[in-house]
């Protein structure tokens, strides 16, 4: 089964794998090691980042060592681009607004302390109930 590359990154212990391997090729032991968890749970982990591309797995005799592939993240990458701009763009307009745009002060924008519960009790008896 081919995984996504963003069900690898979604989990924590895959995203410090990625960063561990990404300084270095370790054996799967030296991987386990790293962590809190069982080596069957670790790897598992590796599978699904080997199943993403974002891991390779040489022999080298009778060690297995993984090593990061993060071409793969090149996915991810282009997909928080877009975002990107699209926030930037947003904040921008916000600045303007904030910067230029002022709204004139009113006494909906200043709080005095208890302000904020006397406006709400005064909103609980001004209410009236229909049944």
């Amino acid at each position: 089964m081919r995984r996504d590359v963003f069900q690898a990154i979604a989990d924590p212990t895959r995203r410090a794998i990625i960063d561990m391997l990404s300084a270095q090729s370790l054996n799967l032991n030296a991987v386990a090691q790293n962590f809190d968890v069982s080596r069957p749970a670790i790897s598992k982990h590796i599978k699904i980042l080997r199943e993403c591309g974002l891991i390779v797995i040489n022999q080298q005799g009778r060690e297995r060592y993984c090593e990061a592939n993060l071409a793969s993240l090149r996915e991810v990458s282009k997909w928080v681009k877009q975002y990107k701009v699209f926030w930037a763009t947003k904040l921008d307009a916000l600045e303007q607004f904030l910067v230029y745009d002022k709204p004139p002060a009113s006494k909906h924008t200043t709080f005095k302390k208890g302000a904020i519960k006397k406006a709400s009790s005064k909103r609980k008896h001004t209410h009236k109930h229909k049944k």
